[in-house]
């Protein structure tokens, strides 16, 4: 094993392809780079000769208006295509963090689940086409431009979510659907006994709003001032008609749950949205641990609260973001000093994934991360995982370790 790591920055799928096979031939193993804004999600390569950053692989390639598609090079940072296809009323809602970093290659290897999919779909789902580089370097093209081609769809999503372990996405095409006009966000203090009404209120609005959190905590982080239960915040999207319906809907309903008053922003809501998917991964230095855990929606409340208890046991802060609408459970743990956080993290973690065992790391700079279940519990389907590992990466050339089960 060398004692150095090499880095290189292709700029087309066959340089990276030439990469790769003369890695995957001479036994080299190659770790894989975007824009490191989820660079706390998994384990560390067991082993990495090679850096392979995609920051090359970027701009659009194909942009087709009429036809609401859309392709771009995997380097592409997120922010860069939104601002493309807002000019044209057209999203893809990627709900990723830090977009300006993020970039869209990174976003579909890590499965990135955002907050609006219960209302627009999966990323995986606008996917409709892809280039990918395999580990002997061959390139492999699935899909194409045309939604209704449904041809390779299922080849391109098999690498969404698995963590470059099968191959690098140099490539994604795209479907958009139309922008919504407009935006509005709520922000509300809640009163003491008014969380779990709240909750319940904004889960069974007769229009679903684009997300809905509870969040308790990430000060300086999100928008609004937590009150003796911590604060909602709810992003309403569409048209004019749509918004001012729903907006007396949500007053309504927030009203019956108790809470007396709300905080409208209609210039920044998005802005304000996106600072709530930003603080998913915001670390505190050295000092923090962020966990997903994957809940249902009638339950995440309550889950999160159990979860916040076992925080204050363990005498650490919890920061808090619920989303109601989906049930993921974004669980920030912190301490006092880096110091103070290695001498508890790994027992808590234990702990932790006695009552969650699906609970994942999502990030962390505190250098005990490795020692924790990043993962949480395998999957059923671990061995179906590992054995396309074996299939598509006989010689384990691509990320080995990172993903879970050790693939």
């Amino acid at each position: 094993m060398k004692a150095t790591t090499d880095s290189v920055a292709p700029k087309t799928a066959e340089e990276a392809g030439e990469i790769l096979a003369r890695c995957d031939r001479d036994g080299e193993k190659v770790s894989i780079a975007g824009g490191a804004t989820l660079r706390g999600m998994g384990f560390p390569p067991e082993r990495c000769d090679i850096t392979l950053s995609t920051a090359r692989l970027a701009g659009v390639v194909a942009n087709e208006r009429a036809d609401l598609t859309v392709a771009v090079r995997a380097g592409t940072p997120i922010q860069t295509l939104a601002v493309l296809l807002s000019t044209q009323g057209q999203f893809v809602p990627f709900d990723a963090p830090r977009p300006q970093y993020s970039t869209v290659g990174g976003t579909l290897a890590a499965g990135w689940l955002g907050p609006r999919r219960h209302l627009y779909g999966r990323l995986r789902d606008y996917l409709i086409g892809s280039t990918i580089v395999l580990a002997d370097g061959t390139i492999a093209r699935a899909g194409g431009m045309v939604v209704k081609n449904v041809s390779g769809y299922d080849m391109s999503r098999l690498y969404v979510g698995s963590f470059g372990t099968l191959g690098i996405i140099v490539q994604a095409n795209f479907k958009t659907v139309p922008l919504p006009k407009h935006a509005r966000l709520f922000l509300a203090r809640l009163p003491e006994r008014t969380r779990a009404r709240a909750c319940a209120q904004l889960e069974s609005l007769p229009m679903r709003p684009a997300a809905a959190f509870w969040i308790d905590g990430f000060h300086n982080a999100i928008d609004g001032e937590d009150g003796p239960e911590g604060r909602v915040a709810v992003l309403l999207e569409g048209s004019e008609a749509l918004l001012e319906r729903a907006t007396r809907e949500l007053r309504s309903a927030l009203g019956r749950a108790g809470v007396p008053e709300t905080r409208v922003l209609d210039a920044g809501a998005r802005e304000s949205f996106q600072r709530v998917v930003d603080a998913y991964v915001a670390c505190l230095g050295e000092r923090s641990v962020t966990y997903r855990i994957a809940s249902s929606p009638h339950a995440s409340a309550q889950s999160a609260l159990r979860a916040g208890e076992l925080v204050r046991r363990f005498e650490m802060r919890a920061d808090t973001i619920v989303d109601v609408l989906n049930g993921d459970i974004i669980l920030r743990v912190s301490d006092l000093d880096a110091r103070a956080l290695g001498a508890k993290i790994e027992a808590f973690d234990d702990a932790l994934h006695e009552i969650e065992p699906r609970a994942q790391v999502i990030a962390s700079d505190h250098p005990n991360r490795i020692y924790l279940r990043v993962w949480g519990e395998s999957p059923p389907a671990i061995a179906q995982m590992q054995a396309l590992k074996a299939r598509f990466d006989p010689n384990r050339t691509l990320n080995p370790g990172r993903f879970v089960g050790g693939i």
